[in-house]
């Protein structure tokens, strides 16, 4: 059942696709509601601050510029917000599963009423946290990726075998039972896949990436593309 909340929203996203006043009638239709349903919501709207122009028998038209209210969201919305924060509260280290926590009470405080319960209620369960969430070293290498700075870690292979090595840190991935590192390796001149639980330590050198990460990122996907290609075909 759709709460008044997001049909609100719904109208607003109506008329901000078309630039020539809206009959009601089409408003209604598009939405499932009645006539009075939409002249209702265009009042309560006008009300919150929308600027919509026009009257009934004549139509409808929301004044350009305006923007939407940035915490009006859909059901199914908030349940993507509140799966992505509970994963990221239990995968991540603790600062950004604290930030995840913080963002989703900011968000539930200014939400109305039934989708604050909805919030609160959600079924959607995520596995507990990883035994090396709180490991310290991600933490570094994401501050490495936001300034697009080089890093130098100490690596252990699965064989324990120890290196050290120059990297340039792109992104990281959070699956079932471990963090992994995608970084571009000096000593191995490509990217490489690095585990989380075998980085001992961490240095953020001083040096920036000799390209931008979003254009590593490319590369990176295009290489990673290749080598399925090459895979499907073996």
């Amino acid at each position: 059942m759709t709460t008044r909340s997001e049909r609100l929203l719904a109208v607003l996203q109506i008329l901000q696709r078309h630039r020539r006043p809206l009959a009601a009638q089409a408003i209604a239709d598009e939405t499932g509601t009645s006539l009075r349903t939409v002249y209702r919501d265009v009042e309560a709207l006008r009300a919150q601050g929308a600027v919509i122009e026009g009257e009934a028998g004549i139509g409808y038209i929301l004044r350009p510029g305006y923007l939407l209210p940035p915490l009006m969201f859909t059901r199914d919305e908030l349940e993507a917000l509140v799966l992505g924060a509970r994963l990221v509260a239990a995968r991540a280290a603790p600062a950004l599963a604290g930030a995840a926590g913080a963002a989703l009470g900011r968000i539930g405080a200014v939400l109305p009423e039934d989708l604050r319960a909805f919030v609160d209620s959600s079924p959607l369960l995520v596995p507990g946290r990883l035994p090396n969430a709180a490991s310290p070293v991600m933490a570094d290498l994401r501050e490495a990726m936001r300034t697009e700075r080089k890093a130098r870690i100490a690596y252990r292979s699965l064989q324990g075998a120890e290196s050290e090595r120059v990297i340039w840190p792109l992104a990281m991935g959070f699956f079932e039972s471990v963090q992994t590192l995608v970084a571009w390796c000096e000593l191995r001149q490509g990217y490489r896949h690095f585990r989380e639980d075998r980085i001992t330590a961490c240095t953020i050198l001083p040096d920036r990436y000799p390209k931008r990460r979003a254009a590593l990122m490319r590369d990176w996907t295009a290489t990673e593309r290749q080598a399925r290609d090459a895979a499907d075909r073996s």
